[in-house]
């Protein structure tokens, strides 16, 4: 290969995954949208919010097939096409959007609005931070991962303790963890489709897809976090 072709494909390895990267914030970003959309549509429509809101079975139903759903477009996805993991990823954020639609019935919606500004303020530094950084995050998986059991442990210890300091400790720890968990993954997420995506096509846009499916749940969570500490409930 001489080396005016090594240069060519090299620009057009680098274009493909720039290409790539913005699709992540960008399909982040719709998802983010269909949420919140979601949530307002079920929190003015008082049908849907009985039979969502005040029925737990469905509520819990619907909790658990958020946790099934992301499984199993994370195992299936060098298995199903494209078009398949947009849908389902579609899918994923309206029934987040249904059953976040409980915090906005718990604060006010002006603490909402603004624990929302506030998250996307972190987040967009933080994004910033990881892909930009030339500092190799990558030494804090492990420690994030562990940092995210542990919180998952204590999440369930407290609701049978139920009590509201160690309620505030978690959130805390909530935000710092998806705080760390937004630069790892933005970094991540740039040097993963850096070392693979040499073309845009059905096989690296799934890559994308599921960077962004990362990004958002860091966004989602961060902002659940924030507003346990920050929202003002009615």
């Amino acid at each position: 290969m001489s080396q005016g072709n090594y240069v060519q494909d090299y620009g057009v390895a680098k274009s493909a995954s720039s290409v790539l990267f913005r699709k992540v914030y960008l399909w982040m970003t719709l998802a983010l949208a269909i949420t919140g959309l979601t949530a307002l549509v079920v929190y003015n429509s008082p049908g849907l919010t009985d039979f969502i809101i005040y029925n737990n079975p469905v509520f819990l139903g619907l909790l658990i097939a958020e946790v099934v759903l992301v499984l199993t477009v994370t195992a299936a996805i060098n298995r199903i096409s494209f078009t398949t993991a947009t849908l389902l990823f579609i899918l994923y954020s309206i029934l987040n959007g249904a059953t976040m639609s409980i915090y906005l019935f718990a604060y006010t919606e002006a603490s909402v609005a603004n624990t929302f500004f506030i998250t996307a303020g972190t987040f967009g530094i933080m994004s910033a931070y990881g892909s930009l950084t030339k500092r190799d995050l990558s030494s804090w998986g492990n420690l994030l991962f562990m940092a995210l059991i542990g919180l998952i442990v204590c999440l369930v210890v407290n609701i049978f303790w139920k009590n509201s300091m160690f309620d505030l400790i978690i959130s805390c720890i909530g935000v710092l963890l998806f705080t760390a968990l937004t630069a790892y993954d933005s970094q991540s997420i740039k040097r993963m489709l850096q070392a693979h995506a040499t073309e845009v096509n059905d096989t690296t846009q799934k890559m994308a897809l599921m960077g962004a499916l990362s990004i958002y749940l860091d966004f989602i969570n961060l902002f659940i976090y924030l507003l346990r500490i920050l929202g003002k409930r009615k």
